[in-house]
């Protein structure tokens, strides 16, 4: 049998196209057990232009992750589409321009390796290839930087390596369940940003964080600064003596 993940050499190719002549398009956004990242949502209530509390409370469902212990976010959908994402039409993603990350690196997985003497990190890179799919069957050919780059990956990768490490840190050092305010926090810093900005602003929920005068500014109106703030908060959090 073959095996589903191929690993990828930074220099090899492989082939995929996705588009509506393939008899499989769509396919892979039913049936659907579709996971978001901060990152993701943030994109996607910029997209609906909604509050994160809005955004979530109409497309999304909460759970505890059964391994971290973790809020995980995952899409909402329904038994009559046949568990179809809410954001597929019939000409395709509704929400193209916004995707979610794993939307974005299908048919790819990344993997983030980090040395620990150096610190340094390395991405390696596997072909995921699946009976239903048909696009790796295609001829256009691509390295998994070339995907990346054409994906809009960058960001994405960059956001969501900073929730990766802090998921890494609570299983190595505090594994098992959290206790209820953390898990308030977790979900307030990472998901409800907007509800997080106003506890910061009206109820100095990070005085005592040391935030210089020029993050506090940006953070009143910068989303993506406001995440990475609610990722580094969180660590301290979670990890404090």
């Amino acid at each position: 049998m073959e095996e589903p993940l191929e690993p990828l050499s930074p220099t090899e190719t492989f082939g995929f196209a996705c588009h509506p002549a393939i008899s499989c398009f769509n396919q892979c956004c039913r049936d659907l057990n579709q996971f978001l990242t901060p990152y993701d949502i943030l994109r996607l209530k910029h997209h609906f232009e909604l509050s994160a509390k809005d955004f979530l409370a109409k497309y999304t469902e909460s759970h505890l992750g059964p391994g971290t212990g973790l809020p995980i976010i995952t899409l909402k959908t329904e038994r009559s589409t046949g568990f179809a994402c809410p954001f597929l039409e019939t000409g395709g993603c509704g929400v193209y321009e916004n995707r979610p990350s794993s939307c974005r690196m299908y048919p790819l997985a990344r993997m983030v390796t980090r040395s620990r003497e150096t610190g340094e990190t390395t991405e390696l890179y596997y072909l995921l290839k699946e009976p239903h799919c048909l696009g790796t069957t295609q001829e256009r050919a691509w390295t998994a930087d070339q995907w990346v780059k054409d994906q809009g990956l960058a960001e994405y990768n960059q956001m969501n390596d900073q929730l990766m490490e802090i998921i890494q840190l609570k299983n190595s050092l505090k594994p098992g369940p959290l206790d209820p305010k953390s898990v308030r926090f977790f979900h307030l810093a990472c998901y409800d940003m907007d509800d997080f900005r106003r506890h910061i602003f009206e109820k100095g929920l990070l005085d005592d964080a040391d935030l210089d005068g020029d993050t506090r500014a940006r953070i009143k109106e910068d989303d993506v600064a406001l995440l990475e703030v609610g990722l580094s908060w969180i660590k301290q959090v979670l990890f404090k003596d």
